[in-house]
């Protein structure tokens, strides 16, 4: 990654990148998946002024935990008090955010709470999400290993719409997703997506 970045922040995500493949050694098309959200987190972040290294951070370590099987995943989420809301086994697909949200700060000295923060809402959003937060979300569905027709329309909405709309954008695609393919809705998409619409209407 080319970015105006510290030596000691190079480092980091050099580091960061190693033990990520390590640990998803088994899984090398999530993996490759990780590296393209960071780049991706890292042209998003340039173009709405968000901070590139917290981005390639996040986008790097946002999936951390997706090599844990559902078991563990509930485990861990009960063991940290990780509020599901609906049916836990349901939602068992969003809770790998969270669960690293809570596990990264004792692997990695002093990742940042915003860093954490956007990991955790990646899978499911929320009201109040931070310019980091929307990033993140936004570089995991358009990162180029994504294919279709909705990803090169976000692709072509950066730096033409505000951060906020194309996160919007981004959101209310992963809804069409999940209702069009008989998916379980989590129960707080319906309340965030209102809260941006209303938002965008007064805008």
């Amino acid at each position: 990654m080319t970015m105006a970045l510290s030596d000691e922040q190079i480092a980091v995500l050099q580091d960061v990148q190693e033990m990520l493949q390590v640990r998803m050694r088994e899984l090398p098309r999530r993996y490759q998946h990780s590296l393209g959200v960071a780049r991706t987190a890292v042209e998003l972040a340039r173009a709405y002024g968000v901070d590139e290294y917290h981005a390639a951070l996040a986008g790097l370590v946002h999936d951390w935990d997706k090599v844990l099987d559902d078991h563990e995943l509930l485990a861990r989420a009960a063991q940290y008090g990780v509020r599901v809301s609906g049916s836990p086994t349901l939602a068992v697909g969003l809770l790998h955010g969270p669960v690293a949200a809570h596990e990264l700060p004792h692997i990695f000295e002093g990742i940042s709470a915003t860093v954490c923060q956007a990991v955790a809402r990646h899978t499911v959003g929320a009201r109040d999400m931070t310019p980091l937060d929307m990033v993140v979300f936004t570089a995991d569905a358009i990162e180029p290993g994504r294919r279709g027709d909705y990803a090169e329309r976000l692709r072509a909405m950066v730096g033409r719409e505000p951060l906020e709309e194309l996160f919007f954008q981004t959101f209310a695609q992963g809804l069409v997703y999940v209702i069009s393919g008989g998916r379980y809705l989590y129960p707080t998409a319906i309340d965030i997506y209102n809260a941006y619409a209303a938002r965008r209407a007064r805008r």
